[in-house]
């Protein structure tokens, strides 16, 4: 853990198993002992702000290259919509085509198609970077502009920009908390990270997408292990999760059982670890068995 930032990507594949409350936890618990950074990298409906009850202030605004149109030089040939995967380009024979700028991605297609160099380059605004501190944790936050589709982009760009901050913060830990799922924003959470902790909950549903986003780790080659939230709403699939794990050699480096604290964590606005001291325990465990793993290698 020397002189470097450590970076540890917080998901779950299935939405509701505590992720959040999971990141927010052990990046309360970092930053008592080290410069941590939180990354906020669900941008589609991010809430790590309010579990740490932080007032986020605006860093900038993120923006995507989309197409203009010179129709003097344009002649209506309807290439550009052809080559539009997005369907985000519409021609009709005889008429200039109409953009429907909400559902473009960028991708720039309609430029280089164009055999008359009628399309040139401008920029819409996608979403924003947000940042703000509290329990002496630096927390950035990547949220997408409503209506819009670009929240891989968003992640990337909201983990750009968190580097750049931490040139003058220089985090020793930075703990980046992932959307549901595994598409584009979870893969643009998750590369380029040292950990990856695999949040799941003893349902069929879980285990099911705990599986996919394990699929992800091992493709990427990324050190893994998993935590068992609420566990002991259902002990008897808890145990068939740990079967797995063990029969595919993948460390259970938490259990954190179910209780009321929780629900009043998310109503004060409070990480969980404050509104009951004895929650420390758990998630000083989760570190030190990361970090010990880190130290011997594996």
């Amino acid at each position: 853990m020397k002189n470097k930032n450590i970076k540890i990507a917080v998901t779950g594949g299935k939405g509701g198993t505590g992720k959040s409350m999971v990141a927010v936890s052990l990046a309360v618990e970092f930053a008592r002992n080290k410069r941590t950074m939180l990354l906020d990298a669900d941008v589609e409906c991010p809430n790590d702000h309010l579990l740490l009850s932080v007032e986020r202030k605006k860093y900038c605004n993120v923006y995507q290259p989309i197409p203009k149109w010179d129709f003097s030089r344009c002649t209506k040939c309807g290439r550009c919509a052809r080559v539009c995967k997005q369907n985000a380009i519409v021609s009709v024979k005889g008429k200039f085509p109409a953009f429907v700028k909400d559902i473009c991605i960028g991708c720039k297609a309609c430029i280089v198609a164009c055999p008359n160099h009628a399309i040139t380059e401008t920029k819409k605004k996608i979403g924003t970077i947000y940042t703000g501190k509290n329990y002496n944790v630096n927390l950035i936050t990547g949220e997408l502009k409503l209506g819009e589709l670009a929240s891989g982009e968003i992640v990337s760009e909201a983990r750009r920009y968190s580097e750049e901050i931490d040139k003058k913060l220089k985090s020793e830990i930075t703990i980046i908390d992932s959307a549901a799922g595994i598409g584009c924003p979870v893969i643009a959470s998750l590369v380029g990270t040292d950990h990856i902790i695999a949040v799941t909950e003893p349902t069929p549903s879980a285990l099911h997408d705990l599986k996919r986003v394990l699929y992800l780790a091992d493709h990427f080659g990324i050190e893994h292990g998993i935590v068992i939230n609420k566990f002991d709403l259902n002990e008897k699939f808890c145990l068939k999760i740990e079967y797995f794990a063990e029969r595919n050699k993948i460390p259970v480096i938490g259990k954190i059982p179910y209780r009321k604290d929780f629900v009043d964590s998310t109503i004060e606005m409070k990480p969980v670890v404050e509104i009951n001291p004895k929650y420390k325990k758990v998630f000083s465990k989760i570190i030190r068995t990361i970090t010990s793993e880190r130290r011997c290698g594996k």
